[in-house]
């Protein structure tokens, strides 16, 4: 077994190396090597003082998530708490060298120690919030001692990094040291412990100089904020009421009120659902036909078809991740548009303070526009991005067959076409796929990578790679109408719409759904994309798929009157000149005869209703994709509703939330929606009914 951390004497100086590759995470014998290396320093009449280091690129990046996970969870925390504390206590100046990362348990080890030095282009940060957790090592109790309530409470409650410039200044560190790799940091931490080691020995939990008048209206103004950006969390909070204990409590004290709201935290749904999120980004990147040997095809330059907002979007996409770009227009006056709006993107980030003037300038450089197929005969892959028309997408495929070199890969940007019958416009299907980005591209985080049936397995390893190196998830999706993303949304779509001619108002539906944590009611993400794209996508489904006897009637009836959404100024809402959404007594006319007309009785419709209907119609919708093979995995649905969709991650994606409740409480629920409604919208899926009856979930073979 390897030594996860190495001891070794330089001179008078014992240094603790953690040596955990990839990122020196805390895992199971990291702890006890660090509180075996400090004793035996301890023990040492020829040591004067310790200095902890990490081998490679970072210090220590956190704690093995997996491990909070499983059953003895509360006692791995528990024994790494008591673990500083011994390094806290030890009678010999403890020194930490910081470089990479020092995150969660990174930055509490940190902390434990008596003083910190930190390399100037290093990062500190207590994230756990970002699964579930608060700091429980001590982090809520050392931190505030360090660098103060506002501090600590920002960073414990909302998961920022803090870069070595402000943590210095924050007092969370010591001294900043310019280094060039690892070697040079050890020099510095040495001299450091050196010029200490005869000084008196200064313990974090013995400071309290800033908790002293601690300002109650930091923790409520906190709170405010945590209940608006983290909506639906308990860790956040937590995380608040632990750093206030510090400001009131002993340490001792302290310690054990932060170790009893880390176990609350810990057993919580929440945190599970954002475990299971964090590994699910993991997991989809994994596609079991298709080896991680599989060899990668080169992809330095590209081309896009089309500048709209799609093609500008996914233009950007390359662009910031340095791959030059060439777009394709039919007209001077649409590649000008196209090129405008990219640059107004950009502008926005600029005075965002997220990019600089030259930065935006660079990435600019990187596109060229075109009216031709010119420089396409280059690249290494073409995106196609014009409008959802079969004829008009394989014209194009067709000509890009002819124009493309020899392994260029060949993928269009549907968002529910049949990949197979494009990729039949070309000589070369084994090359062609659907990378289905989301809008707005150079912000959406997800891509569905959509398999033909004759998709070489390279160009699978390769885009998947790609997404990657983009900054994106991509998740495989077999070849179906609406793929994994949109083929669930439909019935989700569709109930949201059913429930307003059933009696609910739009405001009950989006406010209903809101509560439960989607990033957005479902009718203002209709008014948001375009109600005339909505209904098209429904439209082509009807065409394509077997339809149930009862579709909506409404928003056929509001792209008819010109209602198309926010980009006409109303769709199920009336915007004003600020596009602030407002109620409109049309509408709700509108609604109230059509189902008259239809011969819809109208009620009064609980919360509970609503959130049932829209989310067991995605979880029952999900169950199909799953059994039809569109989706590898339960996990892959999930991360496909929480990246691309708004779905909250703290409960884990429609599968994963469906799991939490019970399967065979979802089936209950749909049985009885079935009886009501008919089984042409809610015969359960036999998948479903199989799992229930087994009392397993979705995701058993992820856990």
């Amino acid at each position: 077994m390897p030594e996860l951390v190495r001891y070794s004497l330089h001179g008078d100086i014992a240094v603790l190396t953690i040596d955990n590759p990839p990122v020196n995470a805390l895992s199971t014998g990291v702890p006890e090597g660090i509180l075996a290396g400090v004793r035996q320093a301890e023990g040492d009449s020829n040591v004067r003082a310790i200095v902890m280091i990490g081998a490679g690129k970072t210090f220590i990046a956190g704690a093995d998530i997996k491990e909070f996970g499983k059953a003895n969870g509360s006692r791995v925390a528990g024994e790494l708490a008591a673990s500083l504390q011994a390094v806290e206590n030890c009678g010999k100046p403890v020194v930490a060298a910081l470089h990479g990362s020092a995150l969660g348990g990174g930055l509490e080890t940190a902390m434990a120690a008596h003083y910190r030095i930190m390399a100037s282009n290093a990062q500190v940060g207590q994230p756990e919030v970002k699964i579930g957790l608060i700091p429980g090592a001590g982090g809520t109790q050392r931190l505030p001692r360090l660098a103060g309530i506002a501090k600590a409470v920002e960073m414990c409650a909302f998961g920022g990094n803090v870069k070595a410039k402000d943590a210095l200044q924050a007092g969370i560190v010591d001294r900043l040291v310019d280094t060039k790799g690892e070697a040079d940091l050890l020099e510095a931490a040495l001299a450091f412990a050196r010029e200490i080691s005869a000084a008196p020995i200064s313990r974090t939990c013995d400071r309290s100089e800033k908790l002293v008048n601690a300002d109650t209206a930091i923790f409520n103004a906190a709170r405010d904020q945590a209940r608006k950006k983290m909506r639906g969390q308990p860790a956040p909070l937590a995380a608040i009421d632990a750093v206030e204990a510090a400001s009131k409590l002993p340490f001792a004290e302290g310690i054990l009120y932060e170790a009893e709201l880390f176990e609350r935290c810990r057993t919580s749904h929440e945190s599970k659902s954002l475990i299971h999120a964090f590994f699910g980004e993991r997991t989809v990147s994994k596609i079991p036909d298709v080896p991680s040997t599989t060899p990668l095809r080169k992809i330095e330059r590209v081309a896009i078809v089309g500048a709209g907002t799609m093609g500008g979007g996914i233009a950007m996409v390359f662009s910031d991740a340095g791959i030059p770009v060439t777009i394709r227009e039919t007209t001077q006056e649409a590649l000008e548009r196209g090129f405008n709006t990219i640059r107004a993107n950009y502008v926005r980030t600029v005075k965002s303070g997220r990019l600089t003037e030259a930065a935006m300038e660079e990435r600019m450089a990187r596109i060229k526009g075109s009216l031709s197929y010119d420089g396409f005969e280059h690249a290494d892959l073409v995106v196609e991005a014009v409008f959802e028309k079969m004829a008009v997408k394989k014209a194009i495929f067709a000509d890009l067959d002819k124009i493309a070199k020899p392994g260029c890969i060949l993928a269009t940007n549907t968002s529910s076409l049949d990949v197979d019958e494009i990729a039949s416009a070309t000589s070369r299907p084994e090359s062609v796929l659907g990378v289905h980005f989301f809008s707005p591209a150079n912000l959406m985080r997800l891509v569905e990578i959509v398999r033909g049936k004759a998709t070489a397995p390279d160009v699978l390893a390769t885009s998947m790679a790609l997404a990657k190196k983009l900054g994106k998830v991509g998740v495989l999706s077999g070849n179906r109408f609406g793929f994994i993303g949109n083929r669930i949304m439909g019935p989700y779509a569709r109930e949201a719409q059913l429930l307003l001619e059933e009696g609910a108002s739009i405001e009950d539906v989006n406010n209903a759904l809101l509560d439960f944590g989607m990033a957005m009611g479902p009718l203002a993400m209709y008014d948001s994309v375009g109600l005339d794209v909505a209904l098209h996508v429904e439209i082509e489904a009807r065409r394509i798929e077997k339809q149930p006897a009862r579709r909506p009637l409404v928003m056929e009836k509001l792209v008819a009157m010109g209602r198309l959404g926010l980009k006409s100024g109303a769709g199920f809402a009336k915007f004003d000149e600020n596009r602030k959404p407002m109620p409109d007594p049309e509408v709700a006319a509108l609604i109230e005869t059509c189902a008259r007309e239809a011969g819809i009785e109208r009620r009064t419709i609980s919360k509970e209703e609503i959130v049932d209907r829209c989310i067991f119609a995605m979880v029952n919708e999900g169950a199909r994709v799953l059994e039809e093979g569109i989706a590898l995995r339960a996990v892959d649905i999930d991360v496909v509703y929480m990246t691309g969709y708004g779905f909250p991650a703290w409960r884990g994606g429609p599968m994963f939330h469906a799991d939490t409740v019970g399967l065979s409480n979802v089936l209950s629920r749909i049985q009885e929606f079935e009886k009501r409604h008919g089984a042409a919208l809610w015969a359960p899926a036999p998948l479903l009914v199989k799992y229930a009856a087994e009392g397993r979930g979705f995701n058993l073979s992820e856990d």
